[in-house]
């Protein structure tokens, strides 16, 4: 969430980026004006409270000497009335501009490409060898079937489409891609979680999933339960309404969770196998740093995500997202993308983004720092979030590039010995 403050003072510069993602200005604007009058409104309280605390210590001198102030105590009554009324009026200023607030994105950074659509993505560098292949080859849907190790179909009778079944050595090389994610981030000095997967709305909201993308979310409305759409959001609430000491950043966790999302607003796209499901696998990564070094950070986890996909011996490559292309809360991200073989096409199998101070502040998640003066001072940390990585499009990747001629698919080294076979 942007600081209102920044908006009141500098709402120049907010529009000029708000733009820069081809975002609709009209919230600010509206912002604007609840803010005015909402201080207008504060000015006329701190004067009404004023006068009623010089009407309380006349009224404190009038008793002293025995005369009547029973006028006095009726100016008083009606004072703190309309004080009353104001604070009230006050409150419903401050929850219309929480409301407008919650649907303006982050900022970008000055870093970030200037684009207008995917189009204008960076990509930064290519990684690996694209294989060739003397045989035509299967997609891993095909690959799937011949090895009985994914079931789409049952998926979906079991619960419907975008929600597959792993099967045999699929279900194990599954298990083993989450245990040799969590244990080579552990190794880079993550710390591994189980959470919840079923959060409440305050934790939807501190993550900005909730309000704006709450359609797609499968919600349990008895509960007011959400499925969550990504491990992020019940690893950054786990420090929510806290205070870090400037000694415990950077805090990194690791988790891996299922993850469901309705995806209501993608009729039409891709829906083939993994290339677009409502529940999936995925290694969450989660860094609480300090604002000066957030930026380096964010480089150390893009590095720790790719390192994965060099183990696996991946053809893959690094995009970086412009401005108009990141995601909401994102002011900066990059995108792992593997090669689809029978596709032909890139995947993203991760999303590197650093969320600034965006989601801290609504979470209000901060940490003390000594100023030079020696005062304490608490400021909100920098949160940043990335895949590392989720499985489905991996899959998709990792299928179809180690396949064989004989159709057998050849497993990566650093999986055998969590796998217990290197062929399927």
């Amino acid at each position: 969430m942007l600081d209102i403050k920044l908006i009141r003072e500098n709402p120049d510069f907010v529009i000029k980026k708000l733009k820069l993602r081809n975002e609709s200005i009209d919230n600010v604007d509206k912002i604007r004006e609840l803010d005015e009058r909402k201080r207008e409104i504060l000015v006329k309280v701190e004067n009404l409270k004023k006068i009623r605390n010089e009407t309380s210590a006349e009224i404190g001198k009038l008793k002293s000497r025995g005369i009547d102030v029973s006028d006095k105590m009726e100016e008083m009554k009606k004072i703190a009335d309309e004080i009353k009324l104001l604070d009230e009026e006050v409150k419903k200023f401050e929850t219309e501009i929480q409301n407008l607030l919650y649907y303006i994105p982050a900022l970008p950074s000055d870093d970030c490409p200037v684009g207008k659509g995917p189009e204008d993505n960076v990509v930064i560098k290519v990684y690996g060898t694209e294989k060739q292949f003397d045989f035509e080859i299967k997609d891993h849907i095909e690959l799937g079937e011949l090895h009985d190790i994914i079931d789409f179909e049952r998926g979906a009778k079991i619960t419907g489409r975008g929600f597959p079944l792993y099967k045999g050595k699929g279900a194990i090389l599954e298990r083993a891609l989450i245990n040799f994610m969590l244990d080579t981030h552990i190794a880079n000095g993550y710390q591994e979680v189980i959470t919840p997967v079923l959060v409440n709305r305050k934790s939807m909201e501190a993550a900005e999933k909730v309000p704006k993308f709450e359609y797609d979310m499968y919600r349990i409305e008895e509960d007011d339960l959400f499925a969550i759409p990504t491990a992020e959001v019940p690893i950054i609430n786990i420090h929510r309404d806290e205070i870090f000491s400037i000694e415990e950043l950077p805090k990194k966790y690791c988790g891996f969770t299922n993850c469901f999302r309705r995806e209501a607003g993608s009729y039409g796209k891709e829906t083939k196998g993994f290339l677009r499901v409502h529940q999936f696998n995925k290694v969450e990564l989660i860094n609480f740093c300090l604002p000066e070094n957030s930026y380096s950070e964010m480089e150390k986890m893009l590095q720790d995500a790719c390192g994965i996909l060099d183990k696996l011996n991946m053809y893959y490559r690094v995009v970086e997202l412009c401005t108009a292309d990141l995601g909401f809360a994102a002011s900066r991200c990059y995108d792992l993308e593997v090669w689809s073989y029978a596709e032909k096409k890139w995947l993203e199998v991760s999303s590197i983004s650093n969320c600034t101070d965006f989601q801290a502040r609504r979470g209000m998640i901060r940490f003390k720092r000594t100023t030079e003066k020696g005062k304490q001072k608490t400021e909100f940390v920098h949160i940043l979030n990335g895949s590392g990585l989720a499985t489905s499009r991996l899959i998709v990747g990792l299928l179809e590039a180690n396949q064989q001629a004989d159709g057998k698919i050849r497993i990566p080294d650093v999986l055998v010995k969590y796998t217990g076979f290197d062929i399927i």
